[in-house]
């Protein structure tokens, strides 16, 4: 293949730009941000599904608060009919009002053991309270730094996406500017070649491999016309000679 030697010069600017590229786009794959938010949303989960649990013991510590005072009234409630039965006088034989003493006791002492009850029940249910509160602020927080880390990252990108678009196109102008032929052997070799398709022969060594090149390959290279598109012996690039090749 032949093309003439400010051609095969500008291959290298469309390599330097898709070298570029490469970059950008691992530097865009690799921000830190990108790791921060994965590590703060695997917490949030975490303590989203702390705050669900917390909230559904509260919930149903306020159900169990709600039935004993419930209990407390139907005690009280019951004691005090038996009570105004008592004053009233309308009991008047000596077995029943004992008897109805006695159930006067009784209801006093239960309801004293059910308002225990309540109150046991109202100090877990604060205590509580307090673990859903606690959850709810650390959920907020990690959630706001979420949203700062994601900021960061979208202010990131767009920087590097705005690199991009500039190589891109400088990469298209340039490259329009390159014989299809030789463009298309560069796409190929640059695919095959982990990126490079193209590189100098400076000091006798090619840039593609750093392998610097043997006497004979040096003189077929020396005696090539120079429009003819040279190969490295090594690995196969495209090898593009200047003033620096050592020739």
């Amino acid at each position: 293949m032949n093309a003439a030697p400010a051609d095969q010069i500008r291959l290298l600017d469309v390599q330097a730009l898709d070298v570029r590229l490469q970059q950008l786009a691992h530097k865009r794959k690799s921000l830190p941000e990108h790791a921060e938010i994965e590590s703060l949303t695997k917490d949030l989960t975490q303590l989203r599904d702390l705050l669900v649990a917390a909230q559904t013991e509260e919930s149903d510590t306020a159900r169990e608060q709600t039935k004993a005072e419930q209990d407390v009234d139907q005690v009280r409630q019951r004691a005090a009919r038996d009570q105004q039965r008592l004053d009233s006088g309308a009991v008047t034989s000596p077995k029943d009002l004992e008897n109805l003493q006695k159930e006067i006791v009784s209801l006093a002492k239960r309801q004293g053991d059910l308002e225990d009850v309540v109150l046991e029940v109202m100090e877990r249910r604060e205590s509580v309270q307090e673990r859903v509160a606690e959850l709810t602020e650390r959920v907020g927080a990690v959630q706001g730094r979420i949203d700062e880390a994601t900021a960061r990252r979208d202010t990131a990108a767009e920087q590097i996406d705005a690199e991009v678009a500039t190589a891109t196109k400088e990469r298209e102008v340039i490259a329009g500017s390159v014989p299809e032929d030789l463009l298309k052997l560069y796409d190929k070799l640059r695919a095959q070649q982990g990126g490079i398709g193209a590189a100098k022969l400076y000091a006798r060594t090619c840039q593609g491999c750093r392998q610097e090149l043997a006497i004979t390959e040096l003189s077929e290279i020396r005696a090539a016309a120079p429009d003819t598109v040279v190969r490295c012996e090594n690995c196969r690039r495209i090898l593009v000679r200047t003033a620096e090749s050592g020739l």
